[in-house]
């Protein structure tokens, strides 16, 4: 499962911190980080998946 999430992460940055955490802070986040641009989505959305396998 976490590849899958690494994947959602890097092409819709949202889904994956939205599969991870569900609807919360994080991903209201990674929505306006997506919105002022791809690449600061992608690396919160990664941050956020990879802290949650740990």
């Amino acid at each position: 499962m976490p590849i899958l999430l690494i994947i959602a992460s890097i092409l819709l940055p949202p889904l994956g911190v939205f599969l991870a955490r569900g609807i919360g802070t994080d991903f209201w986040i990674n929505v306006v980080l997506t919105l002022l641009g791809w690449l600061p989505g992608v690396i919160h959305a990664l941050w956020v998946v990879l802290s949650k396998a740990r």
